[in-house]
């Protein structure tokens, strides 16, 4: 889970910038992926041992939670792709508050295993004060505690001013899933 105490989400937002016209949005979204091939599988026992890309092998037991196991052969490959994104926008008024959604999901029965699990924070903090000589930004969370952050680029304060809002969105998502053998 994000902890807001840390002022790193801010940060990131206010390096990204707001608009030198009037506050509103922007995001960033980075991805990896990592593919591994399946070169041993003993469904008794649920032992598997799978081959990544950069050679390494990695043995381990698949969690009984994992449905679909027999599916799964040797040549199989298993992809999981890790995605994080960071939105944000500033708005006139409003109040510091916190929200957080986790939701997720598997591959039905009978299906090559797959699954995916999604947590998204959702954190509105208040400008209490903006420095421009540093350039910083002092903000209040939900909590009541107080932040300064530095600021980049002081053109993306232009049009911010103390007593808006931003609202900052962090989501974080992992899906898995298990691919058959090419022919």
């Amino acid at each position: 889970m994000i902890r807001f105490g840390t002022g790193m989400m801010l940060a990131t937002v206010l390096a990204v910038g707001a608009s030198a016209q009037a506050p509103k949005g922007q995001g960033v979204v980075s991805q990896t992926q990592v593919k591994a091939t399946v070169t041993k599988i003993n469904h008794q026992t649920r032992e598997t041992t799978v081959k990544t890309e950069d050679g390494r092998e990695l043995t381990f037991v698949v969690d009984p939670a994992v449905k679909n196991l027999a599916q799964v052969n040797v040549g199989d490959v298993v992809v999981a792709t890790y995605t994080e994104a960071l939105a944000y926008e500033v708005k006139k008024g409003g109040t510091a508050d916190a929200t957080q959604t986790v939701g997720g999901g598997t591959a039905a029965k009978g299906q090559m295993p797959a699954a995916a699990i999604a947590n998204q924070v959702t954190v509105t903090v208040k400008i209490s004060a903006i420095d421009p000589k540093v350039p910083s930004v002092t903000f209040t969370g939900p909590a009541g505690n107080s932040k300064t952050v530095k600021v980049r680029d002081p053109e993306k304060l232009k049009g911010v001013a103390v007593g808006d809002t931003v609202v900052l969105t962090y989501t974080e998502a992992l899906a898995v899933k298990v691919e058959k053998a090419a022919k």
